[in-house]
């Protein structure tokens, strides 16, 4: 099997970043609503994410924010005029505006379903855009990231860009938010899918949240991705994970390579998924944490299973967020250092990203390439300690040191926008086809 590399694509938040309280099901961002925001303390915090895993030896890449407001959105509704004029418009539609000036797209481990060419039947590099059906304010983001990444990875010749799933409830697709790729020492990749909603669930689903990525959806992206059969597993996420915050399966479990962290409660038939993981991929290491060590409660308000497992030369690093080092979670972090499971810990403070339900692996898009396809990949996203430096000092200029959610109807915030991303466009010699403008 062909050596694999995990590049990490991360996110960023907009000029727009604000607490709309949008995202049902998602207990930070409904305890937010309404609060200050700091567009540039989110994006600088995002960076600093990013410096940090340059630090510990990742290959570590950026992928630029999408245009807020949607004035494409805002038009479509029926409001006219020039820009500044729609937007002023769209100040008597208020939930309407933060639907379009939503800056959810950082999270970027929901914009797609990465396979890489090891596994995928036709030995191609596959990028299954979501639909992120589930959420009014997500739900154009699928079209938009597809061109983007379309257009970003054009010389690369293995990989293919996947336009999301038509957009039904029925195929509801949250992209790798729930999907964890795993393998042994052959390096053959297996592909764990955990979905929410199954056709036949009936009243045996989640009684307070809403239950977002299907079953359907997963077993499309598969097909779609060309995994073999015997390479894919599909496991239902626990709905008491579910109604206690755990919206997304990478709010309960994390896993990389031979390690899977997860609760006790992410799976509702975790001892047979466990089991079937265990006989395909051999030397697996399982840490599955009691709900008596640690509450999926406290799980969720940390966000522990939200960490990212950085492989080292010196072992692996899990990288997690602040809230995790306090309490209980930080005693489980410690029992995972003692056992040899990781070898250290570091914390990220993402206060901005985590106060709308958001951790360290929440905004980044895992993406294993081979070296021929790490060559391809494009110089333009790369990321080294300069050229974070230049992005530090451009979100310094372009982004607002605080916003609440009535500022979003002030003209003169697309203009910062436009400015901002056109700089960025610059900056990074982004392609015209990018989807950024010039």
């Amino acid at each position: 099997m062909p050596q694999l590399v995990d590049l990490q694509l991360d996110g960023l938040p907009g000029p727009t970043h604000h607490f709309g309280g949008l995202s049902a099901g998602n207990l930070a961002s409904r305890e937010h609503a309404g609060r200050r925001s700091s567009p540039r303390a989110a994006a600088r915090q995002g960076l600093a994410k990013m410096r940090l895993l340059l630090e510990l030896g990742a290959c570590q890449a950026l992928l630029p924010p999408l245009p807020r407001p949607d004035l494409g959105l805002l038009r479509a509704c029926g409001l006219s005029g020039d820009d500044g004029e729609v937007l002023r418009a769209a100040a008597g539609q208020s939930e309407l505006l933060q639907l379009a000036s939503s800056s959810a797209f950082m999270w970027t481990a929901n914009c797609a379903t990465v396979v890489p060419s090891a596994d995928s039947a036709d030995r191609r590099l596959h990028l299954v855009c979501a639909n992120l059906m589930a959420m009014s304010h997500r739900a154009r983001e699928g079209a938009a990231r597809a061109g983007q990444l379309r257009g970003l990875l054009a010389g690369m010749s293995s990989a293919t860009v996947h336009d999301p799933l038509p957009p039904l409830l029925a195929l509801g697709d949250e992209g790798a938010a729930n999907h964890v790729r795993l393998c042994g020492a052959d390096g053959i990749g297996q592909h764990l899918f955990v979905y929410g909603r199954g056709e036949l669930d009936g009243d045996s689903g989640p009684r307070r949240l809403p239950a977002r990525h299907t079953l359907a959806a997963s077993r499309a992206v598969a097909r779609i991705a060309r995994l073999p059969e015997a390479r894919v597993l599909f496991a239902r996420q626990h709905p008491v994970a579910i109604d206690a915050g755990a919206f997304h399966n990478d709010v309960v479990m994390v896993g990389d390579g031979d390690l899977l962290l997860l609760h006790q409660a992410a799976m509702a038939d975790q001892p047979a998924v466990l089991a079937e993981l265990a006989r395909r991929i051999p030397g697996l290491r399982v840490a599955e944490i009691a709900e008596g060590e640690l509450p999926l409660a406290e799980a969720v308000r940390t966000y522990l299973f939200n960490s990212q497992l950085i492989a080292t030369a010196t072992g692996t690093v899990l990288v997690a967020p602040s809230q995790a080092g306090e309490g209980r979670a930080a005693a489980c972090l410690r029992r995972l250092v003692e056992q040899g499971l990781v070898a250290r810990v570091v914390h990220v403070d993402l206060g901005e990203s985590m106060a709308n339900g958001g951790g360290p692996a929440c905004l980044r898009l895992r993406v294993p390439l081979t070296s021929a396809e790490r060559a391809e990949f494009p110089a333009c996203l790369r990321l080294d300690h300069e050229r974070i430096g230049r992005l530090e000092g451009w979100v310094d200029r372009h982004y607002r040191d605080r916003l609440l959610p009535g500022d979003l109807h002030d003209p003169a915030l697309i203009g910062e926008g436009q400015r901002a991303l056109a700089e960025l466009a610059g900056l990074l010699a982004l392609p015209p086809c990018s989807g950024s403008p010039r």
